[in-house]
């Protein structure tokens, strides 16, 4: 059954390139998957926690 939403994967990566991962929003939901197991798990993200992740991840590491 095709999904409602549609699946990207980030500018960055490499084309043909299946080590990485795609993200698409369901609306009330950010939805993650690895390329590579594309029928398995899910994360699922409510849009303000994949906001403060983005923040997080984008800081970098953590000061010590």
């Amino acid at each position: 059954m095709a999904q409602p939403w549609a699946w990207r994967k980030s500018s960055f990566s490499d084309l043909g390139a299946a080590d990485c991962v795609e993200v698409a929003c369901t609306g009330d939901r950010i939805m993650v998957r690895d390329t590579k197991d594309r029928d398995h798990a899910t994360l699922r993200f409510t849009p303000a926690s994949w906001r403060a992740f983005l923040a997080r991840a984008t800081r970098g590491p953590s000061d010590p």
